[in-house]
């Protein structure tokens, strides 16, 4: 009974903190105020405070993680509301997220390579760049740590929320498509969610290239770790 009265409180809290994030980055608009950042801040901060250990916040955590999957099944609406937009468009959909997916993996290892990681770090940073379930499997079968995985995996959607805004400025970059390529193989479902708020096309497109750029990193990370390490 206690666990279900902690896990009411804790799915309650966590929605409430989202809800104001979201509120808060509509009316200000800037890319720090990200609602995940934000809310991932204030809840860790509130852990801290209060000294709440992490297996307690997960009795309702956890159910809150289990609605990742069907959360990422809903994406299929935008992509059947853009059919046939998206079949004319497969080829350099599929070019663009498979240079993405080869890019994010071997730059992974060659950056964490050069800085001096170790190996069981370095092969928990490769899988970053996709969805959190494929990345910790992906993780675990390389010889990493899934839990570091995904760590990893949060920090590279936020991040490419974040500077976002800055690449496609930098790069002249203003088409809904290459925006959604970008953002789905780099930031998965994080992306995603950035990508869909700024038109239902780019979050389409970035919702393709996030599937896709996980079935190709699961391939090829085996082998570039093998090879680049």
């Amino acid at each position: 009974m206690i666990d279900f009265l902690i896990g009411c409180v804790v799915i309650i809290a966590t929605c409430g903190i989202y809800g104001l994030s979201k509120k808060l980055h509509q009316k200000l608009g800037y890319t720090f105020t990200a609602p995940v950042f934000i809310a991932s801040l204030v809840i860790v901060v509130l852990l801290l405070i209060f000294k709440i250990p992490y297996e307690t916040y997960m009795i309702g955590g956890k159910w809150i993680n289990e609605l990742l999957g069907p959360a990422v099944v809903a994406l299929a609406y935008p992509l059947y509301q853009q059919r046939d937009t998206l079949k004319n468009l497969i080829v350099p959909i599929l070019a663009g997220t498979s240079v993405g997916a080869v890019v994010g993996v071997s730059t992974g290892i060659i950056l964490a390579k050069v800085m001096g990681f170790e190996e069981t770090l370095i092969h928990s940073l490769t899988p970053k760049s996709v969805t959190t379930p494929v990345a910790m499997a992906v993780a675990e079968t390389i010889g990493g740590v899934t839990t570091l995985a995904a760590i990893f995996v949060i920090i590279a959607g936020v991040g490419g929320v974040f500077f976002s805004s800055i690449v496609y400025k930098t790069f002249r970059i203003s088409n809904s498509i290459g925006k959604g390529v970008g953002m789905g193989s780099a930031s998965h479902a994080i992306g995603t969610a950035k990508a869909l708020e700024n038109s239902l096309l780019e979050g389409s497109i970035s919702t393709i290239a996030m599937i896709v750029s996980a079935v190709i990193v699961s391939v090829i990370t085996p082998g570039l770790v093998a090879i680049l390490l």
